[in-house]
């Protein structure tokens, strides 16, 4: 349905290393790229870039680590990806032009299970 593109690479604390996984590797696509045991620390390939998963929950004052991330994406047809993410249960919880690496674009908001909020953005060749 769409293929992520790219971000250098995000470290996110999780709750759940199964439940993130389920979010991260199953609904969004991103395989496991290698896993660090001593660390703690599992791995996803997202297109040219990395987000790390590390168990240890939320970050200072009880929020989650980060505001939010973009991933690059394409093709960006947001009813598409709307139909898909409602299809499993996930809000898209805002959606609009933003202004990304790329230059502006269309964008969705999501949020994953440990409530971290991910952009999803259109490629330079797919914005409108």
């Amino acid at each position: 349905m769409f293929k992520v593109l790219g971000i250098d690479h995000v470290v996110l604390r999780i709750e759940d290393l199964q439940r993130s996984l389920g979010f991260y590797r199953d609904l969004l696509g991103l395989p496991v790229e290698r896993e660090q045991a001593g660390i703690h620390l599992t791995q996803l390939r997202a297109g040219r870039s990395l987000i790390d998963l590390v168990p240890g929950g939320e970050g200072a004052g009880g929020a989650p680590n980060v505001d939010h991330f973009a991933l690059e994406i394409q093709p960006f047809d947001e009813q598409e990806l709307r139909a898909y993410f409602t299809s499993h249960g996930i809000a898209i919880v805002e959606s609009g032009l933003r202004y990304g690496a790329g230059g502006e674009g269309p964008s969705i908001y999501i949020l994953d299970p440990d409530g971290n909020k991910v952009e999803l953005k259109s490629a330079p060749e797919t914005q409108r």
